[in-house]
């Protein structure tokens, strides 16, 4: 096959466009450039995309002879992702912007980029599993659980998976990084990059209020309606945040408030005792199914909130286009724009069934 490997400058992409030549396949190596004015060093695990990152993919390539091009991606990512991200918290939701990148950059961009110039499948270090089962792509957990993506990849449609390959799937990160060094592979002790790319300081706060500026606001207890301080704006704040509230005063028992809800027309920010965060229901717009089979009727599931952690034992079915979720374990604060992603529950649970976004919960 004609293979275009996306390599990020990473351990994980260049080990699997290792693989993928050694496989056989005919491939060509490219590189996103995302930011219009890309860094020109990382400092450790933090952002991404930088100069170094396409100099290091370069390298890789250059090791396994394969051809490797730099593709301008910069516009499509601040307006797909950066703004969609911006925009989210202005609204008082809580975006996944590794989702959306996968989604709308990496497995449609790259890929409709891809599929015009001949290419058969794109190749990414995505550390998910991926089958054809009766003809039909099967999307699993990877086999090493803490780098598991199947979350962030769970919105891509059967049509985008059936022409996608995940090498790594089932290996774990510790064997990758010694492959990586046999191979002889630069990037084999590089640090893994962990925060937002847009964002390589990590400070979230600061570069959505450089952004969307002061939206003063009141921090509201959500049981008595009193008003227990002020804050800069809800993009501050996620469900189920309970640091950095700036509450001088202790709740009446002693305990943490947690943010139950964010109201952005009024500027609320509702704040309550932990058991307030549970959640009975939870409703999710623009269902995909990757394996492209909705589901039919009330099925059991495995319900994840949040890229790492946040699952539940759950039924799930199809209302109006629309995912209703009920957990039956104790879930609890999830926030409205993230995504759920229903697993199927058989022993090893690690079949993606569908996802949504989440719009509202009960």
């Amino acid at each position: 096959m004609r293979v275009l490997a996306a390599m990020s400058g990473g351990v994980d992409s260049a080990v699997a466009a290792a693989r993928a030549v050694e496989a056989g396949h005919d491939v060509v190596g490219v590189h996103l450039a995302l930011s219009a004015k890309p860094g020109t060093l990382r400092t450790g695990s933090r952002g991404c995309c930088t100069v170094e990152d396409a100099h290091d993919a370069r390298r890789v390539a250059d090791l396994l002879n394969i051809p490797f091009y730099v593709w301008d991606f910069a516009e499509r990512f601040t307006e797909d992702v950066v703004e969609d991200f911006v925009a989210e918290y202005a609204a008082g939701r809580t975006p996944n912007p590794c989702l959306k990148c996968n989604e709308r950059i990496k497995f449609e961009a790259l890929l409709d980029k891809a599929i015009a110039l001949g290419f058969d499948a794109v190749c990414t270090g995505h550390y998910a599993r991926l089958a054809l089962v009766d003809g039909k792509p099967e999307l699993r957990r990877s086999a090493d659980l803490a780098k598991d993506q199947s979350y962030v990849l769970a919105s891509l449609t059967a049509d985008q998976l059936a022409r996608a390959m995940f090498p790594l799937g089932d290996s774990v990160k510790a064997d990758v990084r010694v492959e990586a060094t046999e191979r002889g592979l630069a990037v084999a002790e590089k640090p893994d990059s962990y925060d937002i790319c847009f964002i390589p300081d990590g400070d979230t706060r600061k570069f959505l209020t450089a952004k969307l500026g002061a939206r003063p606001g009141h921090l509201v207890d959500d049981e008595t309606g009193a008003v227990l301080g002020v804050h800069a704006g809800v993009h501050g704040f996620t469900v189920g945040q309970r640091h950095g509230l700036g509450i001088d005063t202790p709740a009446p028992d002693g305990k943490p408030r947690y943010v139950l809800s964010l109201e952005p027309v009024n500027g609320n920010v509702r704040v309550g005792s932990a058991d307030r965060l549970a959640v009975s229901e939870i409703v999710a717009s623009r269902p995909i199914w990757p394996s492209g089979t909705p589901l039919a009727g009330t099925v059991d599931c495995v319900a994840q909130v949040r890229a790492h952690g946040g699952t539940s034992d759950a039924q799930a079915s199809l209302v109006d286009g629309q995912l209703l979720v009920r957990p039956t374990g104790d879930l609890r604060g999830v926030a409205p724009g993230q995504a759920v992603v229903l697993y199927r529950p058989d022993p090893a649970g690690d079949v993606v069934l569908g996802s949504g976004m989440i719009s509202a919960t009960r």
